[in-house]
This record gives structure tokens, C-alpha cells and sequence, in this order.
């Protein structure tokens, strides 16, 4: 159980307190270098990322299953014509992926410490092994009281983790860079999300403005405004 009062202040992981979408974003780039002398169609890129979302229920969310799915794509569009070493290419990206050093975005350590006299939680999606192995990269789990890894952030997942801690919606925080998981599931569940945008966002965590505009939300420009904001909505 943790202490609610007189809030819990949860925390998304990846592109919130450290970058991630960018090494995703470079792999692609050189697997479609790589598909460059099989593939004459167009929107290749579309295709990479249609792929990723079919196989999603399967892989779930991570390098690991970015790989694959990558690995099955080549295999596909090129006919069965893609070599051994191709193949190990794009292996040695996902790893690269897997192994990245983690650089704190700007603030994170400084606003975590100001905050540290809260309960803090964070909660992240993806491959177990995988986001423990960025969390424990990171040096940033003494500041947790409690570390989630869920296969998917959506409705059902918050109210299960309030449910399990014993938190009240209405003294939940969430904060992250993405709308789609991080922000407006916890609005429609009555706590309150704070939205960080990031430099890029994954096409799959986007919603539309008109979407975004039903939900209640604060939006920062820096993780290092929030404990302003939580001192004026908490204290």
C-alpha cells in the first residue's frame, strides 16, 4: 500500500524522464536502407510501421517485438531474397536499441528530488526485462515507492493499479508525453494528467486535437514546471 496524502505522483519512463522514440526512429532508417534495393514501392514506412501494429497483440510494445516484426517485413517484401547477414543487421539494431545509454532528459533529477517528499510511482509499458533494464540504467529507482510494467496503459490498466494500492482517482497523478496512455485515460478515470510533450511522438501514441479537446489536462513545456504546478493544485 501506498501513503495517498496528500497525493500519488506517477511518472511515465520512456521519452518522459529519458529519450527513447529517437533510436527507434534511427533503426528505421537504416532497415529502409537496407529494403532499398528490394522494395519499389511506395510508403515503405507506412508499411514497417503497419507491421509493427499487426503484430502488437503478439510482440507486444518494445524493441524486441520492433525487431521481429522489422525481420518479418524484409523477409516479405523481399520476397524471401534477404540474406543471413541482412538478417543480423537488424538484430544488432534492435540490441542497440536494448542498450542505449540513458541520458536524463533536462530537469528529471532535480524535479524528481524536489518531489521526493511524495509518493512516486512509475509506470511504464513494454518488455519486462527490457524496461527494468532502463529503469536500473537510469539510476532513478530510489525515487519510486512502486514500479509498474504493464503490457498496455489504457482504462482498465489505472483503475486495476488504484485498486491494487488502495489510491483514490482523485489523488492520482499521472504524468507523460503521451496523450493517447499517459494523459487522457487518467482524466476519463477521474484523476488528474499532465501532459510533457516530446521532441517526436510515435504515430501510435497520437490522438487528434478534437479528441485531445474533451479531456481535462494540464500541458507543460518542461518536467521542471511541475512542481510549481503541483504546489498550487496540492498544497
Amino acid at each position: 500500500m501506498i501513503n495517498t496524502l496528500p497525493a500519488v505522483i506517477a511518472f511515465d519512463a520512456d521519452d518522459t524522464l529519458w529519450p527513447n522514440e529517437p533510436y527507434f526512429r534511427d533503426a528505421e532508417k537504416e532497415i529502409i536502407k537496407l529494403l532499398e534495393r528490394y522494395y519499389r514501392g511506395d510508403n515503405l514506412l507506412e508499411h514497417l510501421y503497419q507491421q509493427e501494429i499487426k503484430n502488437l497483440h503478439i510482440f507486444g510494445y518494445g524493441a524486441k517485438g520492433f525487431s521481429l516484426s522489422m525481420i518479418e517485413s524484409v523477409i516479405e517484401l523481399s520476397e524471401g531474397m534477404v540474406n543471413g547477414a541482412e538478417i543480423q543487421k537488424i538484430i544488432d539494431l534492435g540490441k542497440s536499441i536494448m542498450t542505449y545509454p540513458i541520458n536524463l532528459i533536462e530537469g528529471v533529477h532535480e524535479t524528481l528530488e524536489e518531489l521526493k517528499d511524495y509518493p512516486l510511482m512509475l509506470i511504464t509499458k513494454g518488455d519486462l526485462f527490457d524496461q527494468e533494464s532502463k529503469i536500473a540504467r537510469s539510476g532513478l529507482g530510489d525515487y519510486f515507492q512502486a514500479v509498474e510494467i504493464v503490457s498496455e496503459k489504457n482504462d482498465e490498466t489505472y483503475l486495476r493499479l488504484l485498486q491494487r494500492y488502495n489510491i483514490k482517482p482523485e489523488n492520482f497523478w499521472m504524468i507523460g508525453n503521451s496523450l493517447k496512455s499517459d494523459v487522457l485515460p487518467i482524466d476519463r478515470i477521474g484523476g488528474t494528467g499532465v501532459h510533457i510533450p516530446f521532441e517526436s511522438t510515435w504515430q501510435h501514441e497520437t490522438v487528434s486535437e478534437d479528441h485531445a479537446a474533451e479531456h481535462n489536462y494540464h500541458e507543460l513545456q518542461s518536467i521542471r514546471e511541475l512542481p510549481m504546478l503541483i504546489e498550487k493544485h496540492i498544497a
